[in-house]
């Protein structure tokens, strides 16, 4: 007779021991299940993990072959609490055409319940690869053959501590991957693992008291948040494509001395210098309308977000953080700022915190292992400031997953006086906001725990390091400079007449695709008021995407590029004709009587002027 084991079922109603064999099938054990709790064949699902991975499904095999063992805990979940995202097992070829149709019916339900997270490309990737370090044979410490490994050659975990502190420079976070690897990485294999997401507020639904304030018990409130160092980040690296990104938005700074901030476009790719890392690559920054000062800044209402995201998306970029400067100049005579932002004073302010947290809360990161199907987020945050060499540097961060919660949850404030200080809301009649605590050492070096009232960002903020290529990249092809948008206060506008100006500065060898392969062109072309071709520029966007100059060209002799041709050789006051750039054709200057472009900073100057008003250099 088979040796009887116990299995642990756990439902929403509770829990419940199921006697079983090793050698009895799935289908049989299934239906012990379903007699136990009184469902139906069809009504519930029975789950290896309780984030609804490993699904259970009715077929003629042990569940030895599933390793299912004695004491071990499975999880049902009935149908109309939601499906599974990843299937244990899949029906043997030599099932019988029974137990082939249940498995296809169960298969079709979950389909037609929730799709599958889509997780991004780059975590798709990740999931499949090894992740491990591979290490060298040691010729002094290694006593084995060539084909031998030991504990001086084995590879190592790609969470090992040791490793990712004897790197030059040495990391303090592991990657987030690597960090799922550490999860997922015992005996158990994960099978316990969810990443849930910290929350801030009353859990709803709770009928044996008042609402708050006049009521609130232990099963509805929220747990006290004791604040810890993150220990690893969803992003490893930030890397501008080339230095021109960079300088371009520095220019505002330079000629008005304000601040300014952007949204930063790009992708996310492998970053091969950490375990399992991912790098956030910067291709284009988009400044959306905004009053700066010299020590504030304001976003504005921006009406052409929808097309900047969909024309981002049809280039294969999306959104990946944002930008702004801090900036004080020390000497203008030889370009040196301020060095402010230390560790004697602060990196990010609360209110920087803050307002990354809300950033980073609307950009979440898709995730497999989290029941909201959501867990932090991949949205960086880099600051344009003085370092220690009074040179402009370019510092990232992200704020922790704790941070995005107290934020979005609306418990974190800013302190007036104290930059480097935030506030954890006090509870009210209208709110209940949970204790927030932090440890810190005092004099004698013991650990003490502290009210967040106030809290050291210090506690809140992950750094990432951020780099420039050796080898420029650039998505954007264009040398030449059209005007960025939203920089009225600097007299550029994007009109058809700078466009037209742009044109003409378009040599006749220029390949087309090295004309139109400019983020801020591209952007005007597809939100003029004048002419915008939303609906006909998908050709061309494809084109940009993929180098292709083909498709450059056969955009080109499209109707539209033919009227926009017309209206800049209207608005600009040159002969029809003059606009044959890259075709061979002769280029006429703008009208005297027209704002023209410098050649060399680009800046808009009056009519009638020979000389740059900002650089002072010559038209010509």
């Amino acid at each position: 007779m088979a040796e009887n084991i116990i299995i642990r079922v756990q439902s929403p109603e509770g829990m419940k021991k199921i006697t079983s064999t090793k050698r009895e099938t799935a289908a049989a054990f299934l239906k012990k299940v379903a007699k136990e709790f009184g469902f139906n064949s069809n009504g519930f699902s029975v789950y290896l993990n309780r984030n609804k991975t490993g699904e259970i499904i009715s077929q003629n095999k042990a569940l030895s072959l599933l390793k299912i063992k004695h004491g071990d805990m499975l999880f049902l979940f009935p149908s109309s609490a939601g499906p599974s995202s990843e299937t244990m097992d899949t029906q043997p070829h030599s099932s019988t055409s029974s137990s082939s149709s249940s498995s296809s019916s169960s298969s079709l339900s979950r389909s037609h319940s929730a799709p599958q997270i889509p997780e991004d490309e780059i975590d798709q990737y990740l999931c499949k690869q090894d992740g491990k370090i591979y290490r060298n044979r040691d010729p002094q410490l290694c006593r084995h053959g060539p084909m031998g490994k030991c504990v001086h050659c084995v590879p190592l975990e790609p969470f090992d501590e040791d490793y990712l502190n004897h790197l030059d420079p040495p990391v303090k976070h592991m990657s987030f991957h690597a960090y799922i690897r550490k999860l997922t990485g015992g005996a158990d294999k994960g099978k316990f693992v969810a990443l849930e997401n910290i929350s801030c507020k009353i859990k709803s639904g709770c009928e044996g008291h008042q609402p708050w304030p006049e009521g609130i018990c232990t099963k509805c409130q929220p747990s006290a948040i004791t604040l810890n160092r993150q220990k690893y980040r969803h992003v490893d690296n930030i890397m501008f494509e080339n230095h021109t990104i960079a300088d371009r938005f520095l220019d505002f700074w330079r000629k008005t001395g304000n601040q300014r901030m952007g949204y930063l476009y790009g992708r996310y790719t492998e970053h091969k210098d950490i375990p399992l890392g991912i790098r956030a690559e910067v291709a284009a920054i988009y400044e959306p309308p905004q009053i700066g000062t010299q020590n504030s800044l304001e976003l504005i209402e921006d009406p052409r977000a929808g097309a900047v995201e969909e024309i981002a998306a049809k280039l294969g970029l999306r959104k990946v953080g944002w930008i702004f400067t801090d900036l004080l100049s020390e000497d203008t005579r030889i370009g040196t700022v301020r060095y402010t932002r230390n560790k004697d004073s602060y990196f990010l302010s609360a209110e920087e915190c803050i307002t990354a947290g809300h950033f980073q809360n609307q950009q979440a990161n898709p995730c497999r292992l989290s029941p909201d199907g959501h867990f932090g987020s991949k949205f960086v945050t880099v600051v344009a400031t003085g370092g220690p060499d009074n040179q402009v540097h370019f510092e990232g961060y992200q704020v922790s997953n704790q941070c995005m919660a107290l934020v979005r949850d609306e418990c974190l404030l800013p302190c007036r006086d104290a930059p480097e200080l935030g506030y954890a809301k006090e509870s009210s009649s209208e709110q209940y906001v949970p204790d927030v605590f932090y440890k810190d050492k005092d004099k004698f070096g013991n650990d003490i725990t502290y009210l967040a009232r106030p809290l050291p960002v210090e506690y809140l903020i992950i750094d990432i390091t951020t780099t420039f290529p050796k080898d420029p990249v650039f998505t954007f092809s264009s040398t030449l400079r059209f005007p960025i948008e939203n920089r009225d206060a600097l007299g550029e506008t994007q009109d058809f007449h700078s466009l037209a100006t742009y044109l003409s500065q378009c040599s006749s060898s220029s390949p087309f695709l090295n004309i139109v392969s400019d983020f801020h062109l591209l952007l005007f072309l597809v939100s003029n008021e004048v002419m915008p071709l939303r609906d006909s520029i998908g050709l061309l966007l494809d084109a940009v995407k993929t180098s292709n100059e083909e498709l450059a060209q056969t955009w080109k002799k499209s109707e539209q590029w033919a009227t926009i041709e017309q209206l800049c050789s209207t608005v600009g006051g040159q002969q029809p004709g003059s606009l044959d750039y890259a075709m061979g054709g002769p280029s006429v200057p703008a009208s005297s009587s027209a704002m023209w472009s410098c050649l060399h900073c680009t800046f808009m100057n009056q009519p009638g002027t020979e000389h740059c008003e900002m650089c002072s250099l010559p038209r010509s």
